[in-house]
């Protein structure tokens, strides 16, 4: 069967390096599902690896895409029960082509009550969330979130009061997201205003944070010693430097967990993940064509966005 996918040969800007491409698909491997992709989100995690920022550990030519949902199309005999239900595709082929083929043992099923467009950003933001919590848990403590209007923030700082946090702060750039944050619980906090950030940070027990830079350097200079700063992000596109002074920093990034997942782990950390995901604020979306993907790339840039742009791969 043909499948167009959308690839890099090179590393650069994704709107210049990333070319639609179609070619037969090659024969399905044995253990794996061939799955019909219905909708992938845009997401800084899909986007900066073309640029080349983890060029150690990517071979060229990609195809692009880290997350969605599908239908499954073609399955082993000990999966056949799957054929027609849909799956997250995760961890096989890069997701924003027509037809993923992923190991059966890591495709997560998808419960009927969760809508496809929800059920196609389950992954990197919710799961992130939730294994930081695991790992740096935040009850009884004092929570601040940088870029609290992003997906994984939203979700970090409910997920956190659910666990016990006496108070979750989320410092934000644009307005737009003063009201969100604060229907979810979270305080919000302008960027720009630095009494306040810096107010907050100084009585912070935990920072989870995702933009590096300026700001990161600020939080560290004034929070207390005995404080924690989780860095999950330099969406900020800026380094920082630590000093001997500064409270403990933990670097997380999700792809170093995951090989330490069995199949029968991996899967139940999404059943952990749908329930709370339903019960859960998270954004809107706005669908796109897959024709329409530039567009789609456009409207991720845009300054205060409160949606998620889905690029709709096959019709449902």
């Amino acid at each position: 069967m043909e499948n167009t996918a959308l690839c890099y040969r090179q590393f650069g800007e994704p709107e210049s390096v990333l070319k639609a491409e179609t070619a037969a698909k090659a024969p399905l491997n044995p253990g794996h599902l061939r799955v019909q992709m219905l909708l992938a989100p845009v997401n800084a995690s899909d986007l900066i690896p073309i640029t080349g920022a983890y060029r150690h550990r990517i071979s060229l030519p990609a195809i692009a895409g880290y997350e969605g949902v599908g239908r499954v199309i073609a399955a082993p005999d000990d999966a056949a029960h799957l054929i027609g239900k849909r799956v997250l595709p995760l961890r096989g082929e890069g997701t924003w082509q027509q037809v993923v083929d992923c190991p059966a043992a890591l495709a997560i099923p998808v419960p009927d009550t969760i809508p496809s467009p929800l059920a196609a950003r389950a992954f990197i933001n919710p799961l992130a969330a939730q294994l930081m919590l695991k790992l740096y848990p935040p009850r009884g403590k004092r929570v601040l979130l940088t870029a609290a209007g992003s997906d994984c923030a939203i979700l970090l700082g409910q997920w956190a009061h659910r666990l016990g946090a006496r108070e979750v702060f989320g410092i934000h750039r644009s307005p737009v997201h003063a009201t969100r944050l604060q229907a979810m619980g979270i305080v919000p906090i302008a960027q720009h205003d630095s009494a306040a950030v810096r107010a907050a940070a100084a009585d912070s027990d935990i920072v989870y944070d995702a933009t590096g830079g300026e700001v990161a350097q600020v939080i560290l200079s004034v929070m207390p010693a005995t404080g924690e700063f989780i860095c999950y992000g330099l969406l900020s596109g800026q380094p920082f430097s630590l000093q001997p002074h500064f409270p403990p920093m933990r670097w997380f990034h999700i792809r170093n967990y995951l090989d330490a997942l069995s199949p029968q782990a991996w899967q139940a950390e999404f059943d952990a993940i749908w329930s709370k995901m339903a019960e859960s604020h998270y954004s809107d979306t706005t669908q796109l064509p897959f024709a329409a993907w530039q567009a789609a790339l456009t409207d991720y840039r845009q300054a205060g966005r409160t949606h998620k742009p889905l690029l709709v791969i096959c019709d449902a």
